[in-house]
C-alpha cells in the first residue's frame, strides 16, 4: 500500500515570508521524496475552509504550484486532492495537466471532484450552482478530459460545455493517458461516474463500514457496464497526529484545529505511535485501500514525517 503525503500549502500571513513560504513547501516535497513516500499532493482552494468565515490566509493556487513541484522532485508521484471543477473550463485543465504530466515526465495523477465551497465560488466571481447540477456539469467534464487525452480531436456538445475540434498536442507521457482520480463519497451519482469513468476513487475519513460498503457499491456499478472494478484503484484521504508516545499524539491533535473527536480519528484517521499507525495501516490495507493520503498538520517539521516513515518502513 502507498502512502501520499499532503503538502503544506497554506499559512497566517504573518506566520512566514510568501517566498520561504514557498521553499519550505518544496523543501518538505522533496523530504517526502527522499524518505520514499510515493506522492504528494496539493488541494485547490482559493480560500481557507478551516473556519466557516472567509480568513485573510496566504495560499498558493493549486495548478501552478503543481507544476512547480513537478519540476522541484524527480520521483514521487503529484496529484491534487482535488481540483475543483467549477473553477476551470475543463478542455483547459486538460490541456494543463497534459503539459505538467510532461514536465514532470509522467509523474502526474488528476484529482477532480465537482467542488463544493460557495464562498470562494462567489468571491470569485463564479456561479454556484445547486448540488445535482454541479454534477451533471461534473459528468460532462469527465467526457471531454477523457476525450482531450485519448483523441485526434475533441468534440463534445453537452448542456454546460462544448469543444469543437479541440486539439490537445502532447497529450502526456503516460498511457493511455495520466490516471483520473474521481473523487467523492456520493452513492448515486458520484460512484457511478467513478466506475465510468474513474482510475481512482478516493473518499475523505471514512469509517471501515464506509470503505467496505463503497467498495462493495463500486464493483457493482462496473459489473453493471461490463467494466473489471480492479481496475479502479482504491485511495482514501486521512488526518493523522504521530507521537513518540500516545500521550504526545493526543496532544497533537487537541492543539490543533481538527473536525473530528479522538474517538473519529481512532476510526477514520492515524493517532498514535508509529507502532499504532502501523497496525491501523494493515487494516486499511487489509480493506482493500491501496494508498492512503495523509494530511499532518505539522507536516514542516522533519521529526513528524520522520515518525510516519518509521511507520511504514519498519
Amino acid at each position: 500500500m502507498n502512502i501520499g503525503i499532503m503538502l503544506p500549502q497554506e499559512w497566517e500571513n504573518d506566520q512566514i515570508d510568501a517566498i520561504e513560504a514557498y521553499e519550505t513547501m518544496t523543501r518538505v516535497a522533496q523530504e517526502v521524496e527522499s524518505l520514499e513516500f510515493a506522492s504528494v499532493w496539493l488541494f485547490d482552494h482559493f480560500h481557507s475552509t478551516v473556519s466557516p468565515q472567509p480568513t485573510k490566509r496566504a495560499i498558493f493556487e493549486c495548478w501552478t504550484s503543481t507544476a512547480a513541484i513537478a519540476r522541484d522532485t524527480t520521483r514521487v508521484r503529484i496529484g491534487q486532492m482535488v481540483t475543483c471543477n467549477g473553477f476551470r473550463n475543463p478542455a483547459l485543465l486538460a490541456k494543463m495537466a497534459s503539459t505538467v504530466d510532461i514536465l514532470s515526465h509522467g509523474r502526474l495523477d488528476l484529482g477532480i471532484g465537482a467542488g463544493w465551497h460557495e464562498q470562494e465560488y462567489l468571491a470569485y466571481g463564479y456561479s454556484f450552482p445547486d448540488t445535482a447540477t454541479r454534477l451533471r456539469q461534473f459528468r460532462e467534464a469527465l467526457q471531454i478530459i477523457r476525450a482531450m487525452w485519448t483523441e485526434e480531436t475533441a468534440s463534445f456538445k453537452g448542456k454546460y460545455y462544448q469543444v469543437h475540434g479541440a486539439i490537445n498536442q502532447p497529450k502526456g507521457v503516460q498511457k493511455p493517458h495520466i490516471p483520473l482520480i474521481v473523487a467523492g463519497k456520493g452513492e448515486q451519482v458520484t460512484l457511478k461516474l467513478v466506475a465510468r469513468y474513474g482510475d481512482a476513487c478516493n473518499f475523505t475519513h471514512p469509517s471501515p463500514e464506509e470503505i467496505a460498503h463503497k467498495f462493495t457499491l463500486i464493483k457493482q456499478y462496473c459489473e453493471a457496464i461490463g467494466r473489471d472494478d480492479r481496475e479502479i484503484r482504491r485511495t482514501i484521504y486521512v488526518n493523522a497526529f504521530l507521537g513518540e508516545t500516545d500521550a504526545e499524539a493526543v496532544a497533537k491533535a487537541t492543539r490543533f484545529p481538527n473536525k473530528l473527536s479522538l474517538d473519529q480519528l481512532r476510526k477514520r484517521g492515524l493517532l498514535g505511535t508509529p507502532d499504532t499507525i502501523r497496525q491501523r495501516l494493515r487494516e486499511i490495507e487489509q480493506m482493500g485501500v491501496q494508498e492512503v493520503i495523509v494530511f499532518m498538520h505539522d507536516v514542516t517539521s522533519r521529526e513528524a514525517l520522520r515518525l510516519l516513515a518509521q511507520a511504514i518502513n519498519r
